[in-house]
């Protein structure tokens, strides 16, 4: 199989797949009623047309993990707490990325809303005790951004890595950051954890002290739209070693949630509706509401305002985008009195990456901010739920799931009085240590491998 993205004739990860595959699935399966449970379902392969961290970027022991974050690791979990022996006992926790729900819309033609309750339905069917949405966690994410986006933009004359600051929401984007652009790039990622992460820290951290359960007594699964949110899943700066215990412990994409639907002969629209659970005892979630961003959590559209606003004292309401060399990669800016004082990016796709990070190099970049995602079309598009059987775009499908998300209602993470409570009652007060040490980690450069030139775009 020839490796999509880098120059080697033989991709090894595939190789390192097809080699290690069967070992980890029979220390999966480690007995009979599991494997009846389970005996329909793909093994978890992820191919370099579905994850953009290739082996350059991807070691031997990243690799087995990454595989065996696969629908049997939930199914261990539920034939776990059906044994007799309670001190092994799990709590489940599912939590749902909101780009993945209008994928389960579209497939099964109901609303967001509908698509959200019964999958929450269909989760508790099967012993999972706890399902929530991860916007919450997003809102936090985006005001640390907007917060750190402010302070680099008045440090620009005084610390050289300053601007641009590069958004660091996309995993993909972040591993190859880290292992192909390494120095150059790495300093200028903004410091705040992404949504998957920072919703880890909300269920082991939060979630599990008010409910008396010490981290590694609860189970958590995120399931999201794109294979790369696996290999995030295991990074060292999201792990507790007191409690052996990762923030999230498995990554299910949207479209291996539809394999064990299947598999049970299974449609969402058969599934009984049930309220998705809140981090905040018996509160449940009313309606799924969204951020700014047609295609993403909208990180560009709210530093963009939030800074038009602290630092210009401007308030925009609409943001008018000019698409540049192709609908991936457009920019927004910001006059005053005549002059640009604010120029943002969006760049979706690594054939746009690669442009501007050669725009970086060159010393010609203009951007004070990229929300840099590596999809093409943005999180939506994510190769674990917008594909055809045969692994193509279904575009169709596509368009269908932009149309439903843009019609759920928006809602700034300033007026979420949860966050504001979380802020004070978790978080010792928004500019608290506890809140650099929890909603912020370090990204930086590891050893090299290749040469980012020689990579095909």
């Amino acid at each position: 199989m020839k490796c999509e993205n880098c120059t080697k004739k033989e991709c090894s990860k595939k190789q390192k797949n097809d080699d290690k595959q069967n070992a980890s699935v029979d220390t999966l399966s480690s007995n009979d009623e599991e494997k009846n449970e389970f005996h329909k379902l793909a093994n978890a392969k992820i191919f370099l047309s579905d994850c953009l961290a290739c082996d350059n970027c991807m070691t031997s022991e990243e690799g087995v993990r990454v595989f065996q974050q696969n629908q049997k690791e939930l199914f261990r979990i539920l034939n776990l707490n059906k044994k007799c022996d309670v001190s092994k006992h799990k709590v489940l926790a599912v939590s749902i990325c909101p780009q993945s729900l209008p994928y389960f819309a579209a497939k099964f033609n109901i609303s967001v809303n509908d698509a959200a309750k019964r999958l929450c339905g269909f989760l508790k069917s099967l012993g999972v005790h706890y399902v929530f949405d991860t916007t919450i966690a997003a809102d936090f994410s985006i005001l640390e951004s907007q917060k750190e986006f402010v302070q680099r933009y008045r440090q620009r004359n005084q610390e050289e890595h300053a601007l641009p600051m590069f958004a660091s929401a996309c995993p993909g984007w972040i591993r190859y950051a880290e292992r192909v652009l390494t120095n150059p790039v790495t300093p200028h990622i903004c410091t705040a954890k992404s949504p998957q992460q920072i919703m880890g820290s909300l269920v082991k951290g939060y979630f599990a002290r008010q409910q008396n359960l010490s981290p590694d007594k609860m189970f958590h699964i995120i399931v999201a739209p794109c294979y790369d949110k696996k290999l995030e899943a295991l990074r060292e700066d999201f792990y507790t070693a007191l409690y052996n215990s990762q923030d999230v412990d498995c990554v299910l994409t949207s479209g291996e949630i539809v394999q064990i639907m299947e598999q049970k002969n299974i449609s969402m629209t058969d599934v009984t509706e049930v309220a998705v659970d809140s981090l905040f005892g018996d509160i449940k979630e009313v309606d799924i509401v969204r951020h700014d961003g047609k295609r993403s959590d909208g990180y560009l559209e709210h530093i963009f305002k939030y800074a038009a606003k602290e630092l210009f004292d401007m308030d925009v309401d609409e943001i008018a985008y000019k698409a540049l060399k192709n609908k991936d990669f457009q920019e927004v800016a910001l006059e005053k009195d005549g002059e640009t004082v604010l120029r943002f990016a969006a760049a979706y796709g690594f054939r746009n990456i690669q442009n501007m990070v050669l725009k970086l190099k060159k010393g010609k970049f203009l951007y004070h901010f990229v929300e840099v995602l590596a999809c093409p079309g943005g999180c939506l598009n994510g190769k674990g739920q917008a594909q055809t059987e045969d692994g193509k775009l279904d575009k169709a499908l596509l368009n269908q799931m932009e149309e439903m998300y843009a019609a759920v209602p928006v809602r700034l993470p300033e007026t979420n009085m949860y966050v504001q409570k979380l802020y004070q009652d978790w978080l010792e007060g928004m500019d608290s240590k506890k809140v650099q040490e929890t909603l912020h980690t370090k990204y930086h450069a590891m050893n090299q491998t290749v040469n980012s030139l020689d990579i095909k775009w």
